[in-house]
């Protein structure tokens, strides 16, 4: 974190690692935290340092939402799958490029077909252990515990691949900056997610139905005795250092301030 190779035989007055932490359960990541602080402290004494452990954010697991989880899919059966059709031309050149013979399908074709929340959730289970609750990561989840909540999956393009062949990350890179080949993905996704806001201020039974479910997975509603309240019991991350740009005779560069 500090020291920038100005001297090699001077160590840096300090050292920092951040840590992502992403599993299943709140009691297992604070398991987890208990031995990170364990080993922190015993390397600091044997190097005769201190430390320190500070948040930046904590999340909370998701909370499911089947009525607007059906309501969501039906919209996406309505307005159907993307088409990446008016891709092919890229991603075959993406192909060539790679020394590859260029598919007349390049997409994988589970780009371009719609799958039920039910059968998606069979499948994923099968790679799971049974006890996990939970699968990946993301900041969503936090809404899930204050209103009925729903994500809806839209794959972007991907690329058939050769038996035993894996494409390089700049490939699927590169097309998300090509319209022809993101474009379908996103105009999808807006589409179902317009529709599904159209139902909540339309469809009375169907939000009536996802606040019930909210109530009863949440044990009463915000504040119930299921429910889990935000995991803000550390100081905001307020401090930190932020780099300020400066003016040299090579120009504009970046600095971090002590």
């Amino acid at each position: 974190n500090m020291g920038q190779a100005t001297a090699d035989n001077i160590p840096g007055q300090m050292a920092q690692i951040m840590y992502f932490i992403r599993i299943s359960e709140v009691e297992d990541a604070e398991h987890i935290i208990r031995g990170l602080d364990h080993f922190a402290e015993s390397a600091a004494k044997l190097c005769h340092c201190d430390w320190k452990r500070d948040w930046v954010a904590k999340s909370r697991p998701g909370l499911a939402n089947h009525a607007l989880a059906e309501a969501t899919y039906a919209n996406l059966e309505t307005v159907g799958a993307p088409n990446f059709e008016g891709g092919i031309g890229f991603a075959q050149e993406v192909q060539k490029n790679l020394g590859l013979d260029p598919m007349a399908q390049p997409f994988l074709p589970e780009n371009e077909q719609l799958i039920a929340p039910q059968e998606a959730e069979r499948l994923l289970r099968e790679i799971l252990p049974p006890s996990q609750r939970h699968f990946t990561s993301d900041d969503y989840t936090e809404y899930c515990w204050h209103a009925p909540t729903v994500r809806l999956y839209i794959g972007r393009p991907a690329l058939s691949a050769p038996k035993g062949y894996a494409y390089p990350a700049w490939a699927m890179n590169a097309m998300g900056g090509v319209p022809e080949c993101i474009d379908p993905m996103i105009d999808t996704a807006a589409q179902v997610i317009a529709m599904t806001a159209l139902d909540c201020l339309t469809d009375a039974d169907m939000l009536a139905r996802a606040k019930a479910e909210f109530v009863e997975r949440t044990g009463g509603g915000t504040g119930g005795d299921k429910w889990l309240a935000p995991l803000c019991d550390y100081e905001p991350p307020l401090n930190f250092r932020w780099p300020e740009y400066v003016e040299t005779a090579r120009g504009r560069e970046w600095v971090i301030p002590t």
